[in-house]
């Protein structure tokens, strides 16, 4: 997000854009692209589309909807701070405080210690838990979540399913990590979050899209954000773009797409939503904003040729990811530091 002046771009500033947007959807691999420049208050200066939105051949246009992948995230935790606003949910209480002990104990089972307890709201918002990745845990003899989903072995599942994966075959990686102001190395993991979308709908006593809906949705004016499998998303206009799994078109209505609990949004909407949650205004006190950005943790390096998130040279606050290029990689030209959330799709 950046305060540009009130003035239209000129027409060879925005033939550059146009030109790296198409650039962008060109390259192997990419089937659409939609880029966006916005003002600090949310307007935007300049949307660009290129590419297909589905196998038709169908045009991107700067009005459709796109996957946002794990940039949910931030969404999340706008969801979750609110409710810490309205004194519904405490950062520091257990996340047992809010959901089921027959869905969360055992989870954190390390070295014949178990830790669920110790894992709080702020643990899963900052991936401090130690908790796998569900996404691709392997049960003796099958496959993972991840992989039945690129073999087209279309299905869905809950927290339900997800706690029992991790309980039966996780293995934590590390001991909650403490809050006591030093940096510690985490591992991003996508469990964190779908246990955070549990005590949202358990605190709430509803469907996520409701939730984001009073939270954040209605008070910032987003019309053109949903989730999958839901009437907002069958009813967008345009039709949102489609989402592809290598060569494979996911579902936009049913099956795994609607489990990841990933949202869809036009590039105007996120905008407006980036710049509410930059400057305070996503919430009753700005200064709530700044819980994102108090305190940056290290994510640890991955090995992985496919890893499923970020890891290093990335670190994370509370929902929020700050990309800073180590200063022996840019001796010449420090590369400014970027402040917001990655999703796989590229996002």
């Amino acid at each position: 997000m950046v305060d540009l002046a009130r003035e239209a771009l000129s027409p060879d500033v925005k033939a550059r854009l146009d030109g790296m947007v198409r650039t962008l959807a060109a390259r192997r691999g990419t089937r659409h692209a939609i880029i966006a420049i916005g003002r600090s208050d949310g307007s935007p200066l300049w949307i660009g589309a290129a590419g297909a939105a589905d196998e038709a051949g169908t045009p991107m246009t700067a009005d459709m909807p796109f996957f946002l992948a794990s940039v949910t995230k931030l969404y999340i935790t706008t969801a979750v701070l609110r409710l810490v606003e309205q004194g519904r949910v405490s950062l520091d209480a257990p996340m047992a405080a809010y959901l089921p002990a027959a869905l969360v104990a055992g989870l954190h089972m390390r070295k014949g210690v178990d830790r669920t307890d110790r894992i709080t709201v702020r643990h899963l918002l900052g991936h401090a838990t130690g908790l796998s990745e569900y996404l691709v845990i392997r049960p003796p003899g099958g496959a993972s979540l991840l992989d039945m989903v690129a073999a087209g072995e279309d299905g869905t599942w809950g927290i339900k399913e997800i706690t029992d994966l991790i309980r039966d075959h996780g293995r934590p990686e590390f001991p909650p990590r403490p809050f006591d102001g030093r940096r510690h190395t985490i591992r991003y993991s996508d469990t964190n979050f779908q246990l955070l979308i549990a005590i949202i709908q358990t605190v709430t006593n509803g469907p996520l899209q409701n939730a984001f809906n009073d939270l954040i949705f209605q008070p910032l004016g987003l019309e053109h954000t949903f989730l999958p499998g839901t009437p907002a998303a069958a009813a967008a206009s345009p039709a949102p773009a489609a989402v592809w799994m290598g060569d494979r078109r996911l579902d936009l209505l049913t099956g795994a797409l609607t489990s990841f609990n990933d949202l869809f949004a036009t590039a105007r909407d996120t905008l407006r939503f980036m710049a509410a949650l930059v400057n305070g205004a996503a919430f009753e006190d700005a200064a709530t904003a700044r819980l994102l950005t108090a305190h940056w943790n290290p994510l640890g390096f991955s090995l992985s040729l496919r890893p499923v998130g970020p890891g290093w040279p990335m670190e994370y606050g509370l929902g929020m990811i700050r990309f800073r290029m180590p200063r022996l990689l840019t001796p010449f030209r420090p590369m400014p530091e970027v402040i917001g959330h990655t999703g796989v799709t590229g996002s």
